[in-house]
């Protein structure tokens, strides 16, 4: 039995200009131990999915559909038991640490204030185990520094001590939102091996939300691609990076810069993401795919499996061999 099961999630926000859906029908298993990247350009859908399932939405948000950890639904538990599973039993590491972290308590405070309101401990007994969290993520001289505030920490020492504070009660899920944002590439490698061997040691399933496919080519087991609140493409890692079969996916993968092929062109997604709360009537990416026809412009397409691959699913309605027989550069000149 899967450890999480998200069945069919909404989230919807009321604002002025009325409801907006920003997340629509989304599904998605997560086992023990295992990682999921969740992946798609900025407003797609990808942090709010997270934030539903952590009851962290905006106030002016709301969560519809199943997401059910050991069979509780996430969505509908009150918040006296949320706040037992919350940062317990599932953690979250945010974007930026600098803002998730308070400026004003130490990171000794902050660490021990998780471990006595979750596990009961003393003072002492919590320092020792926040001490022993920082080595885990190779923070040198963890002693002396866990007495520091945020502000004398780097800013990959800052997401160190973020994950540190994430694992503090060995949750069975870890949320990792952008982990690696606003990090420079040796530090991001860093972070992530980081994770990995955490993911080792303690058994943790991972949900790694990023808009960087290079961050989830070697660690996710399964990949979900996200484009206007919704899934485009979901299957294994390997066949996401490898075998990818809808147009979206390709253009991203397009984008990606390629150290095997020297001076290879960049293509990037003509156009821009749609506004949210003016949708299309189709398929979401229609107005900037380049195989789009009057069907996807009105019909939104099924997530189905692939009759290629029944492991993947898709949701376009071209056929798999229409998409296969393009060049990726003519598949996505706009």
């Amino acid at each position: 039995m899967s450890l999480l099961q998200v069945k069919n999630l909404g989230v919807q926000f009321t604002t002025p200009d009325g409801v907006i859906s920003a997340v629509n029908g989304v599904n998605f298993e997560l086992e023990r131990g295992k990682t999921i990247g969740i992946v798609g350009e900025s407003g797609s859908g990808k942090s709010q999915t997270v934030l539903a399932l952590m009851g962290l939405l905006a106030n002016n948000g709301q969560a519809t559909g199943e997401a059910l950890f050991e069979g509780k639904n996430l969505l509908t538990m009150p918040a006296k038991d949320l706040n037992k599973v919350r940062g317990d039993r599932i953690s979250m590491i945010f974007q930026d640490p600098m803002t998730s972290l308070n400026p004003y308590l130490t990171v000794e405070r902050q660490m021990t204030e998780v471990l006595e309101l979750h596990k009961g401990m003393g003072r002492k007994a919590a320092k020792k185990r926040a001490i022993e969290l920082l080595e885990a993520v190779k923070i040198p001289e963890a002693a002396r520094r866990v007495t520091m505030y945020p502000h004398e920490f780097s800013g990959g020492m800052r997401q160190r001590v973020m994950i540190a504070m994430a694992l503090l009660c060995e949750p069975e899920i870890l949320v990792a939102d952008e982990p690696t944002t606003a990090l420079d590439v040796t530090v991001q490698a860093q972070i992530i091996t980081l994770l990995k061997e955490l993911q080792r040691d303690f058994g943790t399933a991972v949900i790694m939300i990023t808009h960087d496919l290079g961050v989830v080519a070697g660690s996710c087991d399964k990949v979900m691609v996200m484009y206007g609140g919704r899934t485009m493409e979901y299957g294994t890692a390997d066949d996401i990076f490898y075998r990818p079969s809808h147009p979206y996916t390709i253009g991203l993968l397009n984008a990606l810069p390629r150290l095997d092929h020297d001076g290879a062109e960049l293509i990037s997604i003509p156009g821009n993401p749609p506004n949210m709360a003016h949708m299309p009537a189709g398929c979401p990416f229609s107005e900037r795919c380049s195989l789009a026809d009057q069907r996807c412009h009105t019909d939104m397409p099924p997530l189905v499996a692939t009759p290629e691959n029944p492991q993947v699913l898709r949701a376009c309605h071209k056929a798999g061999a229409e998409v296969f027989a393009l060049k990726h550069k003519e598949l996505v000149h706009g």
